[in-house]
């Protein structure tokens, strides 16, 4: 399959991007190919100005089933046992993942079926999520004798240390019920109702400034690295920054004008 087979993208006038997840024979996993699609679609998305938010969803019984272990597994014969390969799949991994944290755009995650290991990092490293009710979540690398070490990144910064150590520790299925009392999905919908409820969300922020949203995306996940008062100097300046900008004056000049805004994006 071609990587367009393998991730399907469709962008409507409203400028929500949805992308699918679309290898089900192999539970859509994170497979070199489709690290390489998925990683070269954010990038493009990151920088075109008409894709205001992006939905990733998944085609198949599976969301996603983490990294492809017989793809994996083959890289054993090479000379060094697979060491190099397995640190190449890794950082290939690690670099998508960041880059949909770092992506300026919002990334909200429709979650069908099971999102296991790597697929349940992958949404974990959503801005937001939203799951069906009938969907489930594991970090189940203790079972086969490989933790879930970089899921545990994403895991750990969405949920507090307990659940977390608790999904890692024990690589149970996590309902989607569990998950959303715990912070790693948003909210849970009917399966039959879970693509209006994500539409939903996806309009309501597609409507905001696409600077404002750049500019607040990039600062949380920035100021969460930092100690108490370097996040409030750190914030501060982006605050004042922000005020500058043109969207925040015509933003508080509609509020106080009883108007709707003009957003220009800038």
């Amino acid at each position: 399959m071609t990587s367009s087979d393998i991730l399907l993208h469709d962008l409507n006038d409203e400028g929500i991007l949805r992308l699918t997840l679309n290898d089900v024979k192999r539970r859509n996993a994170l497979s070199e190919a489709m690290l390489c699609a998925v990683g070269a679609v954010f990038d493009a998305a990151g920088k075109n100005p008409a894709v205001r938010v992006i939905i990733l969803a998944a085609n198949g019984p599976a969301f996603c089933a983490g990294h492809d272990l017989k793809e994996m597994t083959a890289g054993r014969a090479n000379e060094d046992g697979g060491k190099s390969y397995f640190a190449s799949v890794m950082a290939m991994c690690s670099g998508v993942m960041q880059g949909i944290v770092n992506c300026p755009k919002p990334v909200i995650a429709e979650v069908t079926g099971i999102a296991t290991a790597a697929g349940c990092q992958l949404v974990a490293s959503c801005d937001l999520a939203i799951a069906a009710e009938t969907a489930q979540f594991s970090t189940p690398g203790v079972h086969i004798g490989l933790f879930c070490s970089t899921p545990m990144v994403a895991l750990s910064r969405n949920v507090s240390n307990k659940h977390a150590m608790e999904m890692l520790l024990t690589g149970d299925m996590t309902s989607a019920t569990r998950a959303a009392e715990i912070g790693l999905v948003n909210r849970v919908a009917p399966e039959d109702m879970l693509q209006d409820a994500t539409m939903e969300m996806a309009r309501k922020i597609a409507s905001k400034s696409s600077m404002t949203l750049a500019t607040g995306k990039r600062a949380f996940y920035a100021q969460r690295e930092m100690t108490l008062a370097e996040a409030y100097d750190y914030a501060s300046g982006v605050m004042v920054d922000n005020m500058l900008a043109r969207d925040a004056e015509e933003g508080i000049g509609a509020f106080i004008e009883k108007r709707a805004p003009k957003w220009q994006d800038i």
